[in-house]
């Protein structure tokens, strides 16, 4: 047993692919090693990715796997032996295509019975070689990986038939590198032999090319000779770690941007890396930093700084791949290529003001949002109304409202969010103040989009939430309404983040609207039969689901969040409280028993017509009938009362009490007695007493 080292050495790997491609690199080729017996279940691994290399190193992996047993099922008794025992043909047949003869027939293994039985032939197969095992591994692993787009490239110069041949791959690879302890491992894959040579950083390795000793000396050989941080982790740790260094030079509080998709990217980009400090000029600040801070990240990949309140300063820092003894040039490159980028951001920011956000809304008509579903500015028009009923609904300001609902997609039309789609809202936040809006109304264009992804936040205010909702009901209605449902992963329209979006407000908010009447409301805004009928319905189910999800995530049991939504709930601002009432009640001693006896009348009325109307006394004969009527009577206002009040608790607590009422009446009534007006009638007083258990939630799923 020694240890592995597999190296691909290629050409700039697609930065935003290369950890998820390092990962699914060394999670193939060990779990391949595993399965074929050469590694140990739980064998150590590790991965390595830098832009220029793909690797993995496997802890305890054998030269060859061992043996094993093999039984071959060949074919049911009745086929393979006549009536004299002898071999037919067919099985002859079949032996031969294992290399067998006649002479193995008596040692043939029968099993299963009658018509099931069968022959079986059980040898031992030889365990793979390493060399086999691991050339198995690469050949179905290469193709597997999660690749954003394949390249197809000519072998170079070294290979066998050097132009002549193409393959394909993420980006042309160079080198292969194997290693079985100290041993080359004589495995080729995309035109290359394994060797132990492989090359160190571009420009600053210390020799070239970097000669492996053995399997384990890799990290530090990389780092040493090849100048290479190899290990996708330690190099993130190792930029997180200067840049918050470089960050406490500064002092005053200063801190990088808190970025895991940048950092994650700028990892990929470097292979030694160098944090610098740079600076702009002051006079940049003018513009919103939103602007400078995204235009940094996304086109420069730098880390911008704010102070201790959380406000951009005009020092920034670079992640640079060199490491040169005077690093003015490479700081000075850097705040030269930026200038422009920020002087981009001043100019549209500039020019954006000079047109009010109201006068763009007009040209919001030259915007298709769906060919079926209208312009912009008509998606405007119904979220502006739809947001004002919301208003008035949270006794809210319906004229602000629907002020806000008015200018909230203003900004798609300015060079800014042309530029930056990333800065929708934000933009028309900054544009509406500087125009003289109210500062609810700038607030609540930026918040409508809010939240954006999953533990975003939420409006703050009754002005941004009913814009909120109003955008994602318009879309999910809209959208949902024409047919084009989520399926799978694919969701191009983002309708459950917009669905759980609206959950989110509804609940967390603790807003007392009815989920229905606001899918109502949104339909009523599309003219004629634009939208499907049963559009409501759907989208209400569509949206049940997500909340399954949600409370999920809240740590609630299946049972419990199954007892609540399977009743359809239109409040779901209270879906909560009932939810924790069950949690409460499933811990009462009498919980089970109800639960119990509540599956069970479901049950029985579902196999008859429960009649209508109360249970009559004068029809009772039993006792236990008598007794329960009596309790169903006396808890039926105590629980109305309580759940008035929204306490859910108190109103199952209640409930408990007729434990032993229920127990009497199944222990000692038929139900469904020969005499129809005694049948009805105890049906009738069942139906009652279901219908009083499960005005909360529906109990009879906490039964197991």
């Amino acid at each position: 047993m020694e240890n592995l080292l597999v190296e691909l050495f290629v050409e700039e790997l697609p930065p935003k692919a290369l950890k998820k491609l390092g990962e699914a690199f060394s999670a193939a080729i060990a779990d391949s090693l595993k399965a074929q017996g050469l590694a140990l279940a739980d064998a150590a691994t590790t991965p390595f990715a830098s832009p220029r290399r793909l690797a993995v190193h496997v802890a305890g992996v054998a030269v060859q796997a061992e043996d094993k047993p093999v039984s071959h099922k060949l074919m049911p008794v009745s086929v393979g032996l006549d009536a004299t025992g002898q071999a037919t043909p067919a099985l002859l047949k079949r032996l031969a295509a294992l290399g067998l003869n006649e002479s193995i027939v008596p040692n043939l293994k029968r099993a299963g019975e009658g018509k099931n039985e069968a022959l079986f032939f059980d040898s031992m197969a030889k365990g793979a070689t390493l060399a086999e095992g691991l050339q198995k591994a690469l050949d179905e692993a290469l193709p597997k990986l999660p690749i954003p787009k394949v390249m197809s490239y000519q072998l170079h110069e070294n290979c066998e038939r050097p132009g002549w041949s193409t393959v394909n791959f993420v980006r042309p690879v160079h080198g292969l590198v194997a290693l079985h302890g100290t041993e080359v491992v004589p495995v080729s894959v995309l035109g290359l032999t394994a060797g132990r040579a492989t090359q160190g950083h571009r420009f600053e390795a210390v020799v070239s090319p970097v000669i492996l000793r053995n399997a384990d000396s890799y990290a530090a050989q990389m780092e040493s000779e090849g100048a290479v941080i190899a290990s996708f982790a330690a190099r993130r740790a190792e930029i997180e770690r200067q840049l918050h260094d470089a960050a406490a030079k500064i002092g005053g509080g200063a801190k990088p941007v808190e970025d895991d998709a940048l950092l994650d990217e700028v990892t990929a980009l470097v292979e030694r890396p160098n944090v610098l400090l740079g600076c702009f000029g002051q006079e940049f600040l003018g513009v919103p930093q939103e602007c400078l801070i995204l235009t940094m990240k996304a086109n420069q990949k730098y880390f911008p700084l704010l102070d201790l309140t959380g406000k951009l300063s005009n020092q920034f820092l670079i992640v640079s791949n060199i490491t040169p003894d005077d690093p003015s040039a490479v700081i000075g490159g850097n705040e030269r290529v930026v200038r422009p980028r920020l002087a981009d951001a001043k100019f549209f920011f500039d020019q954006d003001r000079k047109k009010t956000l109201d006068s763009r809304v007009a040209k919001l008509g030259n915007v298709v949002y769906h060919n079926k579903l209208g312009t912009q500015l008509e998606r405007v028009q119904r979220i502006r109304k739809l947001a004002g009923e919301i208003a008035r609904h949270l006794n809210s300001d319906a004229e602000k409202t629907e002020r806000a609902a008015w200018l909230a997609k203003a900004d798609l039309l300015t060079d800014m969010v042309g530029e930056f789609p990333e800065l929708q809202g934000i933009m028309g936040q900054y544009y509406a103040l500087h125009d003289g809006e109210a500062p609810e109304v700038a607030h609540a264009i930026e918040a409508h989009y809010h939240p954006r992804f999953a533990g975003d936040t939420l409006p703050v205010d009754n002005i941004g939430a009913a814009t909120s909702l109003a955008d994602k009901l318009d879309t999910l209605v809209g959208i949902y309404g024409i047919g084009l449902v989520p399926t799978g992963d694919k969701d191009p329209f983002g309708l459950r983040r917009h669905a759980l979006g609206v959950l989110r407000i509804l609940i967390e908010k603790q807003m007392p609207l009815d989920l229905v009447s606001l899918l109502q409301l949104s339909k009523a805004q599309f003219p004629g039969e634009v939208v499907a009928e049963s559009v409501v319905v759907d989208v209400h189910g569509f949206m049940l689901e997500r909340l399954k999800n949600y409370l999920r995530d809240k740590h609630f049991e299946a049972g419990e969040i199954e007892a609540v939504v399977s009743q359809n709930p239109t409040r779901i601002d209270l879906v909560i409280p009932r939810l924790e009432a069950v949690r409460e009640f499933g811990r009462l001693p009498e919980a089970a028993a109800l639960a119990s006896a509540n599956k069970r009348i479901q049950n029985i009325l579902k196999k008859t017509d429960a009649p209508s109307g109360s249970a009559d006394l004068a029809l009772m004969q039993e006792a236990a009938e008598r007794d329960l009527l009596a309790v169903v009577n006396q808890l039926a206002p105590q629980v109305t009362a309580l759940l008035q009040n929204e306490d859910y608790t108190g109103a199952l607590t209640q409930l408990a009490g007729a434990r032993q009422a229920v127990d009497s009446f199944f222990d000692s009534v038929m139900v469904m007695a020969d005499e129809p007006l005694i049948r009805n009638n105890r049906l009738a007083l069942l139906k009652s007493l279901g219908d009083l258990m499960n005005q909360v939630a529906d109990i009879s799923k906490l039964a197991s």
